[in-house]
């Protein structure tokens, strides 16, 4: 997620912030290695998506400033952010709300907390059109600290991943993260080809150290050159 700079919280409060974690929720040190600029954007993606499946209609939940609604080229498009950018001044839940139209293609992209992930994406699904596409931004963090809760670095993915192990456990669903740009998750409205048979009580509550452990198992991932045969 691309934080504007007025949005961020100062450096000391982000520092405490990361002791209070530390001190209270989780200790843990090691990494992943992913290298983003080896992949595409999301941005790309998305066009080669709309491109190849000639789809026709788009809404993107979350839009901070138009970064990558603007590069979206398609007949009909919806953006959506109480902020800035896209065409709807209003929070998601909102837009859900009032909405009376259906998408071939929606992006995620908004509060990057776990609960409302998982609304985005039970709102996303009821509007979804027939063979329709959802996509989720920021849903392998490298570090811990990119996605802790509440914010505690500048380069933030927030806990988006949980919600995709959370939909990984449903079998009306089909869920996977592509190796690209920050993670884009991948739900598709068909059963479960691969359903996560992993005993969790409380996906709220996985840790840091259980993403690291099973990321592969919990998220699914797959290469971006294997979408289209995913979608298809």
């Amino acid at each position: 997620m691309i934080i504007r700079n007025d949005d961020l919280p100062s450096k000391l409060t982000l520092y405490l912030r990361r002791f209070l974690y530390f001190l209270t929720k989780e200790r843990f040190s090691k990494k992943l290695n992913y290298d983003w600029h080896k992949t595409s954007n999301r941005f790309d993606l998305i066009n080669q998506i709309i491109k190849k499946k000639e789809f026709k209609s788009y809404l993107e939940v979350g839009c901070q400033s138009d970064v990558n609604f603007s590069k979206i080229i398609i007949n009909e498009k919806v953006g959506v952010d109480p902020q800035s950018g896209g065409t709807h001044r209003m929070t998601s839940d909102q837009f859900f709300a009032e909405n009376i139209s259906t998408f071939d293609l929606i992006f995620i992209d908004g509060l990057h907390v776990y609960e409302q992930v998982l609304k985005d994406i039970d709102n996303s699904l009821k509007v979804l059109n027939e063979n329709g596409v959802i996509l989720i931004h920021d849903c392998l963090p490298s570090k811990i600290w990119h996605q802790t809760i509440p914010q505690t670095h500048s380069s933030w993915n927030g806990d988006v991943w949980k919600s995709i192990v959370k939909s990984r456990a449903r079998e009306d669903i089909d869920t996977y993260t592509i190796k690209a740009d920050q993670g884009l998750g991948l739900i598709l409205k068909r059963k479960n080809k691969n359903i996560l048979t992993h005993e969790i009580k409380n996906f709220k509550n996985l840790t840091f150290k259980d993403y690291y452990t099973h990321h592969n198992e919990f998220m699914r991932i797959v290469d971006e050159k294997d979408i289209f045969e995913i979608i298809n």
